[in-house]
């Protein structure tokens, strides 16, 4: 069975992105599927230098390295992805190893702007890429206006922005199968 991890980039339990996040998980199909928790300390070397990686940055680091397929829902924060996402690849980049390297990745948005989180995307690919990870380019799946996007069950209302998220998230499914045989 694959291992899909979810990566919110919005802490707040009611965010669209976890909204997203939720959606692209059913579309994704039967998986174990964990979730990462991006309530890390702030990166620091001093921090690092006299305590080392702290375990839940460990244990992030873990969760990449053990998922076949790894889905980042970002919301758009002043033009960029939010600061705790950043911060997370900042720690994980200290630890041993290269737990992207490979990894087939989807990044997904939900923003409140008519570009539904494009700059956002943008921008966390080029964080992502001296990682290495397998980063799929398309369809893209940027869901505007968020907060009028989803109706009273957490469902999306749009079926182009559904369509496009079921078509990442098969190929994403695809790209899993392919290299966990390889």
């Amino acid at each position: 069975m694959l291992t899909l991890l979810g990566i919110p980039g919005a802490l707040r339990q009611g965010s669209t992105n976890r909204l997203l996040l939720a959606q692209a998980r059913i579309a994704f199909g039967k998986a174990k599927q964990t979730e990462a928790d991006l309530r890390l300390p702030l990166y620091d070397g001093d921090l690092e230098s006299e305590q080392g990686i702290p375990a839940e940055v460990q244990s992030l680091a873990d969760q990449i390295a053990a998922a076949d397929a790894i889905v980042i829902s970002t919301p758009e924060y002043n033009k960029a992805p939010p600061g705790v996402l950043k911060n997370a690849l900042d720690w994980v980049s200290r630890t041993k190893g290269n737990p992207w390297k490979g990894k087939p990745v989807a990044i997904i948005s939900a923003a409140g702007g008519r570009g539904g989180g494009d700059r956002s995307q943008f921008a966390l690919r080029l964080m992502l890429t001296p990682f290495q990870p397998l980063l799929l380019t398309g369809p893209e799946v940027m869901v505007a206006d968020s907060s009028n996007a989803f109706d009273a069950d957490g469902k999306l209302k749009d079926a182009r922005y559904q369509k496009a998220l079921d078509e990442m998230m098969q190929l994403l499914r695809s790209e899993a199968e392919l290299h966990k045989k390889a």
